[in-house]
């Protein structure tokens, strides 16, 4: 069975090299991102590259139309796109908050909702929403990130068991630290976010640590996420949840046994190493 998979966020990092590997396995994969030009070398792999923007509800329609037009179905939907904003809470202003949301939450929804009647209609259909360890766990200054992925998990939670019956699966992801463009664009955001901050110390503490070379040579390629992806849609029962990447199982084994305020001490001991 030949299946149709659209991949948002297919520009970089986990959405292109996932798109990549789709298509190595026999996969129809179109591939969506706001930057086309970054999405060339796809094109030439013979995977279908369209626009889309989380934010604009238009282009969200557009492109899941076209692909209802040219292929008749999406069987599967990697709903990848996203982007961290940090700052501290007390500083970030709600219209950043959320677009934060906006991006990652309610733009995924909307695929969602878009995607669904075609899937009842077959019977079948898998939507995998990359949430993060950060879905589990917050760290000071992602706050409105952090909620985001808290937010997904809880939509994908629900949503599982709304859809089962109609053999849908809801699979959520759970990268740790990934080589991708994502940590700079946070700590940039942090560092712009703080510059007449109260909190400023802090922040610099931990921006110095998620730039560390030492830390941040760790992270895992990109294809370890694409690899756990195509092992998850190509599973008969697939697992609710899958995690991989840098640091990503102590993380989620650690927030679960410790009591918060022993995780919280770990967190912030780290900061204080770093000042």
């Amino acid at each position: 069975m030949n299946q149709t998979v659209l991949v948002t966020g297919a520009s970089s990092g986990m959405g292109k090299a996932t798109a990549q590997l789709l298509a190595q396995n026999g996969y129809t994969v179109y591939a969506s991102a706001r930057r086309l030009e970054r999405m060339e070398d796809l094109s030439l792999l013979g995977i279908r590259t369209l626009y889309m923007d989380l934010a604009d509800e238009a282009s969200l329609q557009k492109g899941v139309q076209q692909i209802m037009d040219e292929s008749g179905s999406i069987d599967i939907l990697v709903n990848n796109a996203g982007f961290g904003a940090f700052g501290a809470v007390e500083d970030m202003s709600l219209k950043d908050a959320k677009y934060q949301f906006e991006v990652n939450l309610f733009g995924a929804a909307r695929l969602i909702q878009l995607v669904l009647p075609a899937m009842r209609k077959n019977r079948f259909g898998q939507i995998v929403n990359i949430s993060s360890v950060g879905g589990k766990f917050a760290t000071p200054y992602g706050g409105w990130y952090h909620a985001s992925k808290f937010a997904l998990e809880g939509l994908s939670d629900a949503l599982r068991n709304e859809v089962k019956q109609f053999g849908i699966d809801v699979i959520i992801i759970e990268p740790g630290g990934i080589q991708s463009e994502w940590g700079d664009i946070a700590m940039d955001t942090l560092a712009k976010s703080s510059i007449n901050s109260v909190y400023k110390t802090s922040i610099d503490s931990l921006i110095k640590i998620m730039k560390d070379p030492r830390i941040t040579s760790r992270n895992a390629p990109p294809s370890v996420i694409a690899k756990l992806i195509l092992k998850a849609i190509k599973s008969k029962n697939p697992k609710a949840r899958y995690v991989d990447g840098f640091m990503a199982s102590p993380i989620v084994w650690g927030k679960k046994l410790l009591p918060d305020n022993i995780f919280d001490s770990i967190i912030m001991s780290q900061l204080k190493k770093a000042e």
